[in-house]
Protein backbone atom coordinates (compact mmCIF):
# COMPACT_ATOMS: atom_id res chain seq x y z
CA UNK A 1 0.00 0.00 0.00
CA UNK A 2 0.95 3.64 -0.48
CA UNK A 3 0.70 5.32 2.92
CA UNK A 4 1.33 8.93 3.98
CA UNK A 5 2.24 9.54 7.64
CA UNK A 6 1.87 13.13 8.87
CA UNK A 7 4.01 13.72 11.95
CA UNK A 8 7.56 12.45 12.49
CA UNK A 9 7.56 12.25 16.29
CA UNK A 10 8.10 9.02 18.21
CA UNK A 11 4.78 7.52 17.09
CA UNK A 12 5.12 8.62 13.47
CA UNK A 13 8.71 7.37 13.31
CA UNK A 14 7.78 3.97 14.77
CA UNK A 15 4.81 3.50 12.43
CA UNK A 16 6.92 4.46 9.42
CA UNK A 17 9.64 2.00 10.46
CA UNK A 18 7.27 -0.94 10.99
CA UNK A 19 5.15 -0.36 7.90
CA UNK A 20 8.16 0.14 5.60
CA UNK A 21 9.63 -3.11 6.94
CA UNK A 22 6.35 -4.81 6.05
CA UNK A 23 6.83 -3.73 2.45
CA UNK A 24 4.52 -0.71 2.26
CA UNK A 25 5.52 2.41 0.36
CA UNK A 26 5.78 5.13 3.01
CA UNK A 27 6.00 8.93 2.81
CA UNK A 28 6.47 10.97 6.00
CA UNK A 29 5.64 14.69 6.25
CA UNK A 30 6.65 17.00 9.10
CA UNK A 31 7.46 20.70 9.55
CA UNK A 32 10.50 19.94 11.73
CA UNK A 33 13.53 19.51 9.50
CA UNK A 34 15.50 17.76 12.29
CA UNK A 35 12.80 15.07 12.65
CA UNK A 36 12.71 14.57 8.89
CA UNK A 37 16.51 14.35 8.85
CA UNK A 38 16.32 11.59 11.46
CA UNK A 39 13.83 9.74 9.25
CA UNK A 40 16.11 10.15 6.23
CA UNK A 41 19.13 8.90 8.18
CA UNK A 42 17.36 5.88 9.66
CA UNK A 43 14.60 4.61 7.38
CA UNK A 44 14.09 3.63 3.76
CA UNK A 45 11.11 5.93 3.22
CA UNK A 46 10.38 9.20 1.41
CA UNK A 47 10.50 12.18 3.80
CA UNK A 48 9.21 15.70 3.11
CA UNK A 49 9.67 18.89 5.14
CA UNK A 50 6.48 20.93 5.11
CA UNK A 51 2.95 21.45 6.40
CA UNK A 52 0.74 18.45 5.73
CA UNK A 53 -2.27 20.80 5.67
CA UNK A 54 -0.94 22.39 2.47
CA UNK A 55 -2.47 20.69 -0.61
CA UNK A 56 0.77 21.33 -2.50
CA UNK A 57 2.74 19.34 0.09
CA UNK A 58 0.25 16.44 -0.05
CA UNK A 59 0.45 16.60 -3.84
CA UNK A 60 4.25 16.38 -3.58
CA UNK A 61 3.70 13.25 -1.43
CA UNK A 62 1.66 11.78 -4.32
CA UNK A 63 -1.59 11.90 -2.34
CA UNK A 64 -3.73 11.17 -5.41
CA UNK A 65 -2.15 7.68 -5.56
CA UNK A 66 -2.28 7.07 -1.80
CA UNK A 67 -4.36 4.32 -0.15
CA UNK A 68 -4.19 5.63 3.41
CA UNK A 69 -3.17 8.72 5.39
CA UNK A 70 -2.24 8.60 9.08
CA UNK A 71 -2.27 11.96 10.88
CA UNK A 72 -0.28 11.84 14.12
CA UNK A 73 0.99 15.39 14.50
CA UNK A 74 0.97 16.93 17.99
CA UNK A 75 -2.13 19.00 17.21
CA UNK A 76 -5.69 17.57 17.09
CA UNK A 77 -7.06 20.28 14.82
CA UNK A 78 -4.23 19.84 12.32
CA UNK A 79 -4.82 16.06 12.25
CA UNK A 80 -8.52 16.65 11.57
CA UNK A 81 -7.81 19.19 8.82
CA UNK A 82 -5.30 16.85 7.16
CA UNK A 83 -8.02 14.19 6.87
CA UNK A 84 -10.49 16.72 5.46
CA UNK A 85 -8.07 17.88 2.75
CA UNK A 86 -6.98 14.29 2.02
CA UNK A 87 -10.58 13.37 1.31
CA UNK A 88 -11.92 16.55 -0.33
CA UNK A 89 -9.06 17.10 -2.76
CA UNK A 90 -7.30 13.76 -3.14
CA UNK A 91 -10.06 11.22 -2.32
CA UNK A 92 -7.71 9.15 -0.15
CA UNK A 93 -9.80 6.06 0.79
CA UNK A 94 -8.77 5.58 4.44
CA UNK A 95 -7.98 8.33 6.91
CA UNK A 96 -6.71 7.76 10.47
CA UNK A 97 -6.29 10.62 12.97
CA UNK A 98 -4.85 10.75 16.47
CA UNK A 99 -7.12 12.96 18.59
CA UNK A 100 -6.39 13.67 22.24
CA UNK A 101 -8.93 16.30 23.31
CA UNK A 102 -11.76 14.63 25.22
CA UNK A 103 -14.25 17.24 23.95
CA UNK A 104 -13.74 16.03 20.39
CA UNK A 105 -14.29 12.45 21.60
CA UNK A 106 -17.61 13.08 23.35
CA UNK A 107 -20.08 10.41 22.08
CA UNK A 108 -22.69 13.16 21.58
CA UNK A 109 -20.63 14.58 18.73
CA UNK A 110 -19.77 11.42 16.78
CA UNK A 111 -21.98 12.55 13.88
CA UNK A 112 -19.32 15.17 13.18
CA UNK A 113 -17.03 12.42 11.83
CA UNK A 114 -18.77 11.60 8.57
CA UNK A 115 -18.05 12.10 4.88
CA UNK A 116 -20.39 15.09 4.87
CA UNK A 117 -18.64 16.78 7.81
CA UNK A 118 -15.20 15.58 8.96
CA UNK A 119 -14.28 12.49 6.92
CA UNK A 120 -12.16 10.59 9.46
CA UNK A 121 -12.48 6.80 9.21
CA UNK A 122 -10.59 5.87 12.37
CA UNK A 123 -9.97 8.02 15.45
CA UNK A 124 -7.18 6.95 17.77
CA UNK A 125 -7.26 8.41 21.29
CA UNK A 126 -4.02 7.45 23.08
CA UNK A 127 -5.40 8.33 26.50
CA UNK A 128 -8.53 6.20 26.08
CA UNK A 129 -6.52 3.29 24.63
CA UNK A 130 -4.00 3.43 27.50
CA UNK A 131 -6.80 3.54 30.09
CA UNK A 132 -8.32 0.42 28.50
CA UNK A 133 -4.91 -1.28 28.47
CA UNK A 134 -4.35 -0.55 32.18
CA UNK A 135 -7.81 -1.84 33.04
CA UNK A 136 -7.06 -5.11 31.22
CA UNK A 137 -3.96 -5.47 33.37
CA UNK A 138 -5.99 -4.86 36.54
CA UNK A 139 -8.51 -7.50 35.51
CA UNK A 140 -5.73 -10.08 35.05
CA UNK A 141 -3.67 -9.81 38.27
CA UNK A 142 -0.33 -11.52 37.80
CA UNK A 143 -0.25 -10.81 34.06
CA UNK A 144 1.79 -7.97 32.57
CA UNK A 145 -0.88 -7.60 29.91
CA UNK A 146 -4.15 -9.19 28.88
CA UNK A 147 -5.50 -8.61 25.36
CA UNK A 148 -8.94 -9.80 24.18
CA UNK A 149 -9.52 -11.46 20.81
CA UNK A 150 -12.50 -13.13 19.13
CA UNK A 151 -15.24 -11.34 21.08
CA UNK A 152 -13.24 -11.81 24.28
CA UNK A 153 -13.51 -15.60 23.97
CA UNK A 154 -9.72 -15.79 23.47
CA UNK A 155 -7.06 -13.81 25.34
CA UNK A 156 -3.37 -13.16 24.98
CA UNK A 157 -1.61 -13.05 28.34
CA UNK A 158 1.90 -11.72 28.93
CA UNK A 159 3.28 -13.39 32.07
CA UNK A 160 6.55 -12.95 33.96
CA UNK A 161 7.99 -16.23 35.23
CA UNK A 162 9.12 -15.83 38.84
CA UNK A 163 10.65 -18.02 41.53
CA UNK A 164 8.24 -20.68 42.67
CA UNK A 165 6.68 -21.31 39.26
CA UNK A 166 6.16 -25.08 39.07
CA UNK A 167 6.24 -25.04 35.26
CA UNK A 168 9.92 -24.01 35.06
CA UNK A 169 12.12 -26.45 33.09
CA UNK A 170 9.18 -28.64 32.04
CA UNK A 171 9.04 -29.19 28.28
CA UNK A 172 5.93 -27.75 26.66
CA UNK A 173 4.73 -31.10 25.36
CA UNK A 174 4.94 -32.35 28.96
CA UNK A 175 3.08 -29.27 30.24
CA UNK A 176 0.19 -30.23 27.96
CA UNK A 177 -0.02 -33.59 29.74
CA UNK A 178 0.31 -31.96 33.16
CA UNK A 179 -2.59 -29.58 32.49
CA UNK A 180 -4.84 -31.57 30.10
CA UNK A 181 -7.93 -29.39 30.71
CA UNK A 182 -6.14 -26.12 30.04
CA UNK A 183 -6.85 -24.51 26.66
CA UNK A 184 -3.56 -22.66 26.36
CA UNK A 185 -0.76 -22.25 23.84
CA UNK A 186 2.59 -20.52 24.46
CA UNK A 187 3.30 -18.62 21.25
CA UNK A 188 6.30 -16.49 22.27
CA UNK A 189 9.04 -16.04 24.86
CA UNK A 190 11.13 -12.98 25.65
CA UNK A 191 14.35 -14.18 27.29
CA UNK A 192 17.28 -11.87 28.05
CA UNK A 193 15.67 -9.22 25.80
CA UNK A 194 15.50 -11.65 22.86
CA UNK A 195 12.14 -12.80 21.52
CA UNK A 196 11.53 -16.20 19.92
CA UNK A 197 8.69 -18.55 19.00
CA UNK A 198 9.22 -21.72 21.08
CA UNK A 199 9.21 -25.35 19.99
CA UNK A 200 7.43 -28.21 21.78
CA UNK A 201 10.66 -29.30 23.43
CA UNK A 202 11.46 -25.83 24.84
CA UNK A 203 10.91 -24.88 28.48
CA UNK A 204 10.27 -21.70 30.44
CA UNK A 205 13.01 -20.23 32.63
CA UNK A 206 12.99 -17.82 35.56
CA UNK A 207 12.59 -14.17 34.40
CA UNK A 208 11.13 -15.20 31.04
CA UNK A 209 8.24 -13.15 29.75
CA UNK A 210 5.91 -15.58 28.03
CA UNK A 211 3.08 -14.80 25.64
CA UNK A 212 0.29 -17.32 25.92
CA UNK A 213 -3.01 -17.65 24.05
CA UNK A 214 -5.79 -18.95 26.30
CA UNK A 215 -9.49 -19.63 26.61
CA UNK A 216 -10.70 -16.47 28.38
CA UNK A 217 -12.75 -18.55 30.82
CA UNK A 218 -9.53 -20.13 32.15
CA UNK A 219 -7.60 -16.96 33.05
CA UNK A 220 -7.13 -17.69 36.77
CA UNK A 221 -6.24 -21.36 36.16
CA UNK A 222 -3.65 -20.37 33.53
CA UNK A 223 -2.04 -17.74 35.76
CA UNK A 224 -1.94 -20.19 38.66
CA UNK A 225 -0.23 -22.85 36.53
CA UNK A 226 2.59 -20.35 35.95
CA UNK A 227 2.95 -19.39 39.60
CA UNK A 228 0.65 -16.37 39.86
CA UNK A 229 -1.97 -16.38 42.63
CA UNK A 230 -2.55 -12.62 42.85
CA UNK A 231 -6.07 -11.34 43.44
CA UNK A 232 -7.80 -8.38 41.75
CA UNK A 233 -6.92 -5.24 43.69
CA UNK A 234 -9.83 -3.79 45.67
CA UNK A 235 -8.05 -0.55 46.62
CA UNK A 236 -6.44 1.46 43.82
CA UNK A 237 -4.58 4.75 44.11
CA UNK A 238 -4.09 6.85 40.95
CA UNK A 239 -1.51 9.65 41.00
CA UNK A 240 -2.45 12.11 38.25
CA UNK A 241 -6.01 12.94 37.20
CA UNK A 242 -5.34 13.73 33.55
CA UNK A 243 -7.25 12.08 30.70
CA UNK A 244 -5.69 8.66 31.35
CA UNK A 245 -6.39 8.70 35.10
CA UNK A 246 -9.91 10.04 34.57
CA UNK A 247 -10.83 7.50 31.87
CA UNK A 248 -9.40 4.66 33.94
CA UNK A 249 -11.34 5.67 37.05
CA UNK A 250 -14.52 6.01 35.00
CA UNK A 251 -14.03 2.57 33.41
CA UNK A 252 -13.43 0.97 36.81
CA UNK A 253 -16.59 2.56 38.21
CA UNK A 254 -18.60 1.12 35.33
CA UNK A 255 -17.17 -2.41 35.30
CA UNK A 256 -15.55 -3.29 38.65
CA UNK A 257 -18.12 -2.52 41.32
CA UNK A 258 -16.15 -3.84 44.29
CA UNK A 259 -13.02 -1.81 43.50
CA UNK A 260 -12.46 1.48 45.31
CA UNK A 261 -10.46 4.24 43.60
CA UNK A 262 -8.68 7.30 44.99
CA UNK A 263 -7.12 9.95 42.76
CA UNK A 264 -4.50 12.52 43.71
CA UNK A 265 -4.56 15.53 41.39
CA UNK A 266 -2.30 18.58 41.77
CA UNK A 267 -4.42 21.12 39.85
CA UNK A 268 -7.35 22.42 41.94
CA UNK A 269 -9.71 23.08 39.01
CA UNK A 270 -8.99 19.67 37.52
CA UNK A 271 -9.55 18.00 40.90
CA UNK A 272 -12.95 19.71 41.18
CA UNK A 273 -13.83 18.56 37.65
CA UNK A 274 -12.91 14.96 38.51
CA UNK A 275 -14.95 15.05 41.71
CA UNK A 276 -17.98 16.30 39.75
CA UNK A 277 -17.67 13.78 36.88
CA UNK A 278 -16.89 10.64 38.89
CA UNK A 279 -19.49 8.94 41.08
CA UNK A 280 -17.60 6.87 43.63
CA UNK A 281 -13.90 7.78 43.33
CA UNK A 282 -12.40 9.90 46.11
CA UNK A 283 -10.48 12.86 44.67
CA UNK A 284 -7.70 14.51 46.69
CA UNK A 285 -6.27 17.85 45.61
CA UNK A 286 -2.53 17.69 46.30
CA UNK A 287 0.95 16.72 45.15
CA UNK A 288 1.41 13.00 44.62
CA UNK A 289 5.01 13.31 45.85
CA UNK A 290 4.01 15.02 49.11
CA UNK A 291 4.16 12.85 52.24
CA UNK A 292 1.08 14.42 53.83
CA UNK A 293 -0.98 13.97 50.67
CA UNK A 294 0.07 10.33 50.34
CA UNK A 295 -0.78 9.79 54.00
CA UNK A 296 -4.23 11.34 53.46
CA UNK A 297 -4.75 8.99 50.52
CA UNK A 298 -3.79 5.98 52.71
CA UNK A 299 -0.95 4.93 50.45
CA UNK A 300 -0.07 2.17 52.89
CA UNK A 301 -3.45 0.48 52.30
CA UNK A 302 -3.46 0.79 48.49
CA UNK A 303 -3.01 -2.56 46.75
CA UNK A 304 -2.21 -1.07 43.34
CA UNK A 305 -0.59 2.34 42.79
CA UNK A 306 -0.68 3.90 39.32
CA UNK A 307 1.60 6.87 38.56
CA UNK A 308 -0.05 8.54 35.56
CA UNK A 309 1.14 12.15 35.64
CA UNK A 310 2.62 13.94 32.61
CA UNK A 311 6.08 13.86 34.23
CA UNK A 312 8.19 10.71 33.81
CA UNK A 313 10.45 11.57 36.75
CA UNK A 314 7.47 12.11 39.07
CA UNK A 315 6.02 8.77 38.01
CA UNK A 316 9.28 6.99 38.78
CA UNK A 317 9.53 8.76 42.15
CA UNK A 318 6.03 7.63 43.13
CA UNK A 319 7.17 4.03 42.85
CA UNK A 320 10.11 4.79 45.18
CA UNK A 321 7.77 6.42 47.70
CA UNK A 322 5.45 3.41 47.67
CA UNK A 323 8.27 1.31 49.10
CA UNK A 324 9.37 4.02 51.54
CA UNK A 325 5.94 4.66 53.06
CA UNK A 326 4.71 1.08 53.27
CA UNK A 327 4.83 0.37 57.00
CA UNK A 328 4.77 -3.41 56.79
CA UNK A 329 7.69 -4.28 54.49
CA UNK A 330 6.24 -7.76 54.02
CA UNK A 331 3.43 -6.11 52.02
CA UNK A 332 5.83 -4.65 49.45
CA UNK A 333 5.78 -7.75 47.27
CA UNK A 334 1.97 -7.76 47.35
CA UNK A 335 1.67 -4.16 46.17
CA UNK A 336 1.51 -3.56 42.44
CA UNK A 337 3.04 -0.40 40.98
CA UNK A 338 2.66 0.89 37.43
CA UNK A 339 4.26 3.99 35.95
CA UNK A 340 3.55 5.88 32.73
CA UNK A 341 6.86 6.51 30.96
CA UNK A 342 7.40 8.39 27.68
CA UNK A 343 11.20 8.26 27.55
CA UNK A 344 12.33 4.77 26.46
CA UNK A 345 15.66 4.84 28.36
CA UNK A 346 13.84 4.90 31.69
CA UNK A 347 12.87 1.26 31.16
CA UNK A 348 16.40 0.42 32.33
CA UNK A 349 15.39 1.57 35.83
CA UNK A 350 12.38 -0.72 36.12
CA UNK A 351 13.96 -3.55 38.10
CA UNK A 352 16.11 -1.36 40.35
CA UNK A 353 13.09 0.77 41.31
CA UNK A 354 10.92 -2.32 41.76
CA UNK A 355 8.22 -1.12 39.35
CA UNK A 356 5.95 -3.95 38.28
CA UNK A 357 4.96 -2.44 34.96
CA UNK A 358 6.04 0.46 32.77
CA UNK A 359 3.32 1.79 30.47
CA UNK A 360 4.62 2.97 27.09
CA UNK A 361 2.11 5.30 25.37
CA UNK A 362 4.02 5.13 22.09
CA UNK A 363 3.68 1.38 21.51
CA UNK A 364 0.10 1.47 22.76
CA UNK A 365 -0.79 4.06 20.11
CA UNK A 366 1.24 2.28 17.42
CA UNK A 367 -0.52 -1.01 18.14
CA UNK A 368 -3.92 0.72 17.95
CA UNK A 369 -3.07 2.21 14.56
CA UNK A 370 -1.46 -0.87 12.99
CA UNK A 371 -4.55 -3.02 13.45
CA UNK A 372 -6.38 -0.64 11.10
CA UNK A 373 -3.66 -0.84 8.44
CA UNK A 374 -3.96 -4.53 7.67
CA UNK A 375 -6.19 -5.47 4.78
CA UNK A 376 -9.65 -6.99 4.80
CA UNK A 377 -10.72 -9.60 7.34
CA UNK A 378 -7.96 -9.00 9.88
CA UNK A 379 -10.18 -7.93 12.76
CA UNK A 380 -7.66 -7.28 15.52
CA UNK A 381 -3.91 -6.99 15.98
CA UNK A 382 -1.57 -6.43 18.90
CA UNK A 383 2.06 -5.39 18.56
CA UNK A 384 4.73 -7.00 20.76
CA UNK A 385 8.51 -6.97 21.03
CA UNK A 386 8.75 -3.35 19.85
CA UNK A 387 6.86 -4.13 16.68
CA UNK A 388 8.96 -7.13 15.62
CA UNK A 389 5.94 -9.43 15.98
CA UNK A 390 2.18 -9.06 15.85
CA UNK A 391 -0.59 -11.20 17.29
CA UNK A 392 -3.41 -11.10 14.77
CA UNK A 393 -7.01 -12.28 14.57
CA UNK A 394 -8.34 -13.07 11.11
CA UNK A 395 -11.44 -14.76 9.76
CA UNK A 396 -11.24 -17.47 7.12
CA UNK A 397 -13.46 -16.51 4.20
CA UNK A 398 -14.60 -18.74 1.36
CA UNK A 399 -11.82 -17.59 -0.99
CA UNK A 400 -9.03 -18.51 1.45
CA UNK A 401 -6.71 -21.27 0.31
CA UNK A 402 -6.61 -22.51 3.93
CA UNK A 403 -10.09 -24.03 3.78
CA UNK A 404 -10.01 -27.84 4.25
CA UNK A 405 -6.23 -27.77 4.79
CA UNK A 406 -4.42 -29.20 7.81
CA UNK A 407 -2.08 -26.83 9.61
CA UNK A 408 0.92 -29.03 8.79
CA UNK A 409 0.12 -28.76 5.08
CA UNK A 410 -0.56 -25.03 5.03
CA UNK A 411 3.03 -23.97 4.22
CA UNK A 412 3.25 -21.47 7.07
CA UNK A 413 6.71 -19.95 7.51
CA UNK A 414 8.56 -20.76 10.74
CA UNK A 415 7.86 -17.27 12.07
CA UNK A 416 4.09 -17.86 12.10
CA UNK A 417 2.43 -19.85 14.90
CA UNK A 418 -1.30 -20.56 15.16
CA UNK A 419 -2.41 -19.91 18.75
CA UNK A 420 -6.12 -20.68 18.89
CA UNK A 421 -9.27 -20.89 16.77
CA UNK A 422 -12.80 -19.84 17.61
CA UNK A 423 -15.32 -22.08 15.83
CA UNK A 424 -19.04 -21.94 16.64
CA UNK A 425 -18.27 -20.13 19.90
CA UNK A 426 -15.87 -22.89 20.95
CA UNK A 427 -12.18 -22.23 21.62
CA UNK A 428 -9.83 -24.77 20.03
CA UNK A 429 -6.09 -25.08 20.65
CA UNK A 430 -5.07 -26.74 17.39
CA UNK A 431 -2.68 -29.60 16.74
CA UNK A 432 -0.80 -30.05 13.47
CA UNK A 433 -3.64 -32.15 11.98
CA UNK A 434 -6.27 -29.47 12.65
CA UNK A 435 -8.31 -28.70 9.50
CA UNK A 436 -9.37 -25.11 8.79
CA UNK A 437 -12.99 -24.34 7.91
CA UNK A 438 -14.85 -21.35 6.56
CA UNK A 439 -15.74 -18.75 9.26
CA UNK A 440 -13.00 -19.96 11.64
CA UNK A 441 -11.55 -17.02 13.54
CA UNK A 442 -7.84 -17.66 13.84
CA UNK A 443 -5.53 -16.00 16.39
CA UNK A 444 -1.84 -16.32 15.53
CA UNK A 445 1.55 -14.68 15.93
CA UNK A 446 3.62 -13.56 12.97
CA UNK A 447 6.91 -11.79 12.41
CA UNK A 448 6.50 -8.41 10.69
CA UNK A 449 8.28 -9.66 7.55
CA UNK A 450 5.51 -12.25 7.05
CA UNK A 451 2.58 -9.82 7.15
CA UNK A 452 2.22 -9.77 3.34
CA UNK A 453 2.18 -13.61 3.33
CA UNK A 454 -0.54 -13.53 5.97
CA UNK A 455 -2.65 -11.07 3.97
CA UNK A 456 -2.28 -13.24 0.89
CA UNK A 457 -3.03 -16.63 2.45
CA UNK A 458 -6.16 -15.35 4.16
CA UNK A 459 -7.28 -13.95 0.78
CA UNK A 460 -7.92 -10.50 2.15
CA UNK A 461 -9.50 -7.68 0.21
CA UNK A 462 -8.07 -4.21 -0.34
CA UNK A 463 -8.41 -1.24 2.06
Amino acid sequence: MNIIICGAGRVGFTIAKLLSEQGHSITVIDQASEDIQKINDSLDVKAIVGKATYPSILEKANASETDMIIAVTRNDEINMLICQIAFSIFKIPKKIARIRSQDYLNPKFTRVYSKENLPIDVIISPEIEIAKSIQRKLEAPGALDSVPFADNKIRLLEILIKDGCKSIDIKFNELTKKYPKLDANIIGINRDDKFFIPKKTDTVKKNDKIYIIINSLQMSETLESFGHLEKISKKILIIGGGNIGFNLAKNIEETLETVRVKIIEKDKDRAEYLAKELNDAIVINGNGLDEETLSEANLDEAETVLALTNDDEDNLMVSVLVEKFTKDQKKIDDKRTMALINKPNYSLLQSSLKIDDLIDPRMNTVSSILKHVHKGTIENAYTISNGEYEVIEAEIIETSELINKEIKNSNFPDEIRIGAILRDKKVIIPRSDFVFQKNDRVVFITKKESISFVENIFRLSSV
